[in-house]
């Protein structure tokens, strides 16, 4: 059931340790030190900062998940780190292009590549691996719901029976839609995750990725309207979604929830990528995120209402940052001690507003009109 509302924010704050700087240019220890001394709990692990850090130590990186004692020993000392500096580590990721695998042996050799990684979270001391869902479309997989729960649940079960014969703490897979995958919806994703019925199988939401397909249009010099051309209509469809997740996914379903915001671009410069391979969202998404509340830098998504939804379902894990853009690769020295800063002080400004967000999630139930209205209300009142 849906929290009583308002309700007081107390998921702890995280950041994704690529959107403190880019792991070829800055090493992953300043950065680290750079989001403890901001005022972080949680750190999410990217698979191209571990590499780096095992390079860093003489290890090859194309091979951060073979368990050698060398990369095992690595692991526990990054763990240590992280500790040490008060924080812990949230998960680990991106797992790509796992389910909906045709072929019996390249199907089987994909999810050993996720229990790969259970060895390793064990030296982490974390328990959530992350699992994005699957960009491929051609006729080697499938998107078929029962085939993608099928996986997900055996995942689920390799790694209970990892769990079980160590004795160590449950390991869990949570399970991402993509704003460009095959499941791109986070009600599709639900979906998957609810017919794979595994206590240890969960959804991951990413406040971007939601509003990139139930709100945005970055190609729309208005930055929305990707359904309906208004403000009140665009709204309106996001305040519907929004509505459906609070009332129809527990908050100890939801493994972890990323936040980030993005720019309003200028469609006149801001082109489609030519390759039809590239999806159009991934320019944006990789280039021009930002981080809650930057409308100095062109930042305009309703990122809050996202963040009330999630916190009004009883979510009660980490508020984490994933934010991907152009500025991380500067080569400055700096570069992890400002994003940081910017980073907190956007988490911090989002924790104190969700409580002001009205419950426009109790009203859609008697009125959808009304709620996506009282919503549109207080945005032209400036009170969001």
């Amino acid at each position: 059931m849906p929290l009583s509302w308002p309700s007081p924010v107390n998921n702890q704050l995280g950041i994704a340790t690529v959107s403190l700087g880019n792991p070829r240019i800055h090493h992953l220890q300043p950065r680290l030190e750079a989001a403890a001394k901001a005022g972080y709990h949680w750190i999410d692990l990217f698979d191209e900062c571990w590499a780096a850090y095992l390079e860093e130590h003489n290890l090859p990186g194309d091979r951060l998940w073979e368990a050698t004692e060398d990369n095992l020993r690595v692991a526990r000392k990054l763990g240590d780190l992280v500790k040490s500096l008060g924080m812990r580590i949230a998960c680990t990721q991106p797992l790509r292009v796992i389910e909906g695998i045709k072929d019996p042996n390249e199907r089987k050799e994909t999810l050993d590549l996720v229990a790969k990684r259970f060895p390793f979270m064990r030296a982490f001391d974390t328990d959530l691996v992350f699992m994005c869902a699957s960009i491929r479309t051609d006729d080697g997989v499938t998107s078929d719901l029962k085939t993608v729960a099928k996986d997900l649940a055996e995942l689920g079960d390799m790694a209970r029976a990892y769990a079980e014969a160590d004795g160590g703490a449950m390991l869990k897979i949570g399970y991402e839609g993509l704003s460009w995958a095959q499941r791109n919806t986070w009600s599709s994703s639900w979906e998957a995750v609810r017919m794979a019925n595994r206590p240890n199988v969960g959804l991951i939401l990413d406040a971007f990725n939601i509003l990139a397909v139930e709100f945005a249009d970055p190609y729309n010099p208005a930055g929305h309207g990707r359904i309906h051309p208004t403000i009140e209509e665009s709204l309106e469809v996001l305040c519907a979604s929004l509505s459906s997740l609070v009332h129809s996914v527990p908050g100890d379903r939801i493994f972890f929830f990323q936040v980030g915001d993005a720019e309003c671009v200028d469609p006149k410069t801001f082109k489609p990528p030519t390759d039809p391979s590239i999806p159009a969202l991934l320019p944006w998404s990789r280039g021009h995120r930002l981080y809650p509340f930057e409308a100095s830098r062109g930042g305009y998504m309703p990122v809050d209402l996202v963040a009330a939804a999630v916190v009004a379902t009883g979510y009660q894990g980490p508020m984490s940052l994933e934010v991907f853009n152009n500025s991380l690769f500067d080569s400055d020295r700096g570069v992890p001690a400002v994003h940081a800063e910017r980073g907190i002080v956007g988490l911090q400004k989002l924790a104190a507003a969700i409580p002001d967000i009205p419950a426009f999630w109790e009203k859609w139930l008697q009125s959808p009109r009304d709620a996506s209205m009282q919503i549109i209300q207080a945005k032209r009142q400036g009170k969001l």
